[in-house]
């Protein structure tokens, strides 16, 4: 009886960590329920942009990595996408918060995802052609700055991994808020990377300069 507590207990302790990376309310979807995996779990099935849109974005300017930048009245975009999760070594002394402060989010409905702010503003909402959830950008990474690129949270390395570095076609649903941004990155500016999403907000949108210099 004895061992078979520790047993219990052990698998219990596993499974906290496993699924929650530390956090709490954090929901967790089990691996052999996650939407559009193929080929033995090695896989995401995502549609591949459709013929029109790789079309529109052929002759528009492009980012550090060769990607296309749009304009924010261009709703539907190929963008390319990474993922990270919270137990990567640069994301441990953030643990399960995103930068806004609340949970990071993993459900079959929502999900949080990290961008450059001055590109996506903080509470910017969208879908990814072929995947039912909705994302949520409430997080930033110093490596997606300058860039249009998207960082997905993902629960685990191993389910990361699983994702990789893919192209998409990604539908804005909702743009977040630059006041909002600019109130966050103002009061971090000690960071490169703040600094200068915050300046490129400023940027295109002069009357938030008030906001930058608190």
């Amino acid at each position: 009886m004895f061992f078979r507590l520790v047993s219990l207990a052990s698998l219990t302790i596993a499974a906290v960590l496993f699924t929650s990376c530390g956090t709490n309310g954090l929901t967790i979807v089990p691996k052999d329920k996650i939407h559009g995996l193929s080929g033995g779990g090695r896989n995401f099935t995502v549609p591949a942009p459709s013929p029109k849109t790789m079309s529109a974005a052929a002759n528009k300017p492009r980012d550090k990595h060769s990607m296309p930048v749009y304009t924010f009245s261009e709703r539907t975009r190929v963008v390319r996408t990474t993922a990270y999760t919270c137990s990567e070594d640069d994301h441990l002394i953030y643990g399960s918060k995103n930068a806004t402060g609340t949970p990071l989010r993993y459900t079959n409905r929502v999900r949080s995802a990290a961008a450059d702010w001055s590109f996506y503003p903080v509470g910017t909402t969208f879908r990814i052609k072929g995947l039912p959830y909705l994302y949520v950008v409430d997080d930033y990474g110093s490596a997606l700055t300058g860039t249009g690129t998207v960082d997905l949270y993902k629960p685990s390395k191993e389910v990361m991994s699983l994702w990789g570095r893919r192209t998409v076609e990604l539908t804005i649903v909702q743009w977040g808020s630059f006041n909002r941004s600019a109130e966050i990155l103002s009061q971090r500016t000690k960071h490169p990377h703040c600094r200068q999403m915050l300046a490129n907000i400023v940027r295109q949108r002069p009357d938030l300069g008030r906001i930058a210099m608190r």
